[in-house]
């Protein structure tokens, strides 16, 4: 048997150890899998990141629309701050004092949502003295009206009650709900008769547009004028 030289072994090792090179299909499909990889983990990112936006944004929608619950609650147990008061000769405006008659500013919006001062008539109009609205036309009432009436016409009332001032009585006519008086001069007694609970903020024309009708000797004026609507205003 032939031996075999040791240079002939040596050469026939470092044969063995040079790899095979690789096919140009072989890198071409490893080329394809990587590219599939990566726009796997590239579509899977951009997926998450746009649900993870998607969540925030509903997550600040669901934030400002609860806050813009709260607030609208938070106006609704405040309580209106102003009262449109819609009549036959135009529109005056009244702020609410709902911070020093709460219970009567309550009051008065309750019978607002109930439709009441809708068609009332201003049954009294006395001349430097109050217009009154009422549901209730009390004949008895009448001499009282016309003795007060004629007393502060003669007082000297310019450093006394403000004009202008929005109340209700404090004797409830029996079945007459919830009248309204508006001053149209001071009066020196007014807390005594009125709860005062607003004033006229913007239409003082009108309250003395209705101030100067005709009205016969008990004060009632020839033409009717009412109260069409009252709207409330919340702080929104």
């Amino acid at each position: 048997m032939a031996r075999i030289k040791p240079q002939a072994l040596l050469l026939q090792s470092k044969k063995k150890k040079v790899p095979s090179r690789v096919s140009v299909p072989t890198i071409m499909l490893y080329g394809l899998i990587v590219a599939v990889m990566v726009f796997f983990l590239f579509a899977t990112y951009k997926h998450w990141s746009r649900r993870s936006m998607i969540q925030t944004q509903d997550d600040l929608s669901n934030t400002e629309g609860e806050n813009r619950f709260t607030e609208h609650k938070k106006s609704d147990v405040d309580g209106p701050k102003y009262a449109f008061i819609t009549t036959s000769k135009g529109l005056i405006t009244v702020e609410l004092y709902k911070d020093g008659s709460p219970d009567i500013v309550g009051e008065f919006v309750d019978f607002c949502q109930k439709g009441h001062f809708k068609g009332m008539q201003f049954s009294r109009v006395i001349k430097h003295f109050v217009i009154h609205g009422s549901k209730v036309d009390k004949p008895d009432a009448t001499e009282d009206w016309t003795s007060r009436g004629k007393h502060y016409s003669r007082l000297d009332t310019s450093l006394k009650h403000e004009a202008f001032m929005l109340g209700t009585s404090k004797t409830k006519n029996e079945g007459g709900g919830f009248d309204l008086f508006i001053t149209t001069a001071p009066i020196p007694d007014l807390n005594d008769k009125i709860n005062v609970f607003g004033r006229v903020i913007k239409g003082e024309d009108i309250v003395q547009e209705i101030e100067e009708v005709d009205t016969d000797d008990h004060y009632r004026p020839k033409t009717p004028v009412q109260i069409n609507e009252v709207t409330l205003k919340y702080n929104t």
